[in-house]
């Protein structure tokens, strides 16, 4: 039986023989596929991780950092600022060194030479006004050409400021335009619509426009019921040359109003803490701010926020810089002390 069943038990095993070969064959081609596919796949993966520990950097600091668009324009804003601030400084330096005084300066504009004002004064005023800038213009502002003459003269520069009505171009912003005509000493602010409630985006419009249609010296915001002695004023200005960055008025603080009915109510009464009074500020009648801190107001317009008067509003925008604060008795326009530069009509 073993003798019959061996050719037979040959024979079926010889199939199997052939096979072989083939299935190895096709195991190495799976084999090679699978070890190509493997290694794909942690390539892959590697590249994930370097991208991964990339983005984990920027996102950390440790690489760059990832910000808005608005964040990015913040950071050119600032360094065009403090580009500003250091032209200053320079300026500053070497005017002390050719012995700077009283007058103001030359700057080359191209091929042309122009004086730099002095000062820029705002007049804050708003439509029915009119006769209170027919007393400014009889008491202290000159007209025609002695206007001319004041500012070529003596570098100041004096303009009634005033927004837009909010039906533009209706009788109130007709009225304006026809005495602007005829006087040539307005501002008008065509990014501010006048309300009374809005009076302290209309200063912050004022020092931004005024600092890009005026490269000054000094900027200062005023009331059109109060007097100016401008000869006194440009005197007092000598006196901080030296001071690159200054905020000069008549200084205050006082109560912080919480009731809705109060005159002088301010809504965000309780970001000045429990104590309810306000930090150290100029007095709103008129207060004076120099080029740089003008064209920070400019630079910084979108970002920097309003309460509800003009005068706590700026003096929040300098708390925090380096700023000189200038308390001048000369600017307390309501006491009218021996020597002052400025009373109420």
């Amino acid at each position: 039986m073993q003798i019959r069943e061996g050719p037979r038990r040959a024979a079926s095993s010889a199939p199997g023989a052939l096979r072989s070969p083939m299935s190895a064959m096709m195991l190495a081609m799976f084999a090679t596929m699978a070890s190509f596919y493997i290694a794909g796949r942690l390539w892959q993966d590697a590249q994930n991780r370097v991208y991964l520990i990339k983005e984990l950097d920027r996102r950390t600091g440790q690489g760059q950092s990832a910000v808005s668009v608005d964040d990015t324009l913040k950071v050119v804003a600032c360094r065009q600022q403090g580009k500003r601030l250091t032209s200053l400084e320079m300026e500053l330096a070497v005017a002390k060194h050719e012995g700077f005084v009283g007058k103001y300066t030359y700057e080359a504009n191209g091929t042309d030479s122009r004086k730099r004002p002095l000062i820029v004064i705002g007049i804050m005023t708003s439509f029915g006004r009119k006769n209170y800038r027919d007393a400014v213009r009889k008491s202290w502002l000159p007209t025609g050409s002695m206007l001319k003459k004041l500012e070529e003269e003596k570098g100041i520069v004096v303009r009634f400021i005033v927004g837009k009505s909010v039906n533009q171009g209706d009788t109130s912003d007709r009225e304006i335009d026809d005495e602007n005509r005829s006087t040539k000493d307005f501002m008008i602010l065509n990014d501010h619509t006048e309300s009374e409630e809005e009076s302290p985006k209309k200063t912050k419009s004022f020092f931004a426009n005024a600092a890009e249609l005026f490269d000054a010296e000094f900027y200062a915001k005023v009331n059109d019921d109060i007097y100016i002695n401008v000869d006194t004023l440009s005197a007092m200005l000598k006196t901080h040359w030296d001071k690159p960055r200054v905020y000069i008025g008549c200084m205050k603080s006082g109560e912080v109003f919480s009731e809705p009915t109060h005159k002088w109510h301010e809504p965000d009464w309780w970001k000045f803490g429990d104590g309810k009074s306000y930090f150290r500020h100029a007095s709103g009648e008129m207060f004076v701010i120099s080029r740089a801190i003008a064209q920070f107001i400019s630079i910084n317009r979108s970002v920097l926020r309003t309460y509800a008067h003009d005068d706590v509003s700026v003096g929040s925008w300098l708390i925090g810089l380096a700023v000189k604060h200038v308390n001048e008795a000369k600017l307390c326009c309501s006491s009218w002390p021996s020597g002052a530069l400025c009373s109420a009509l």
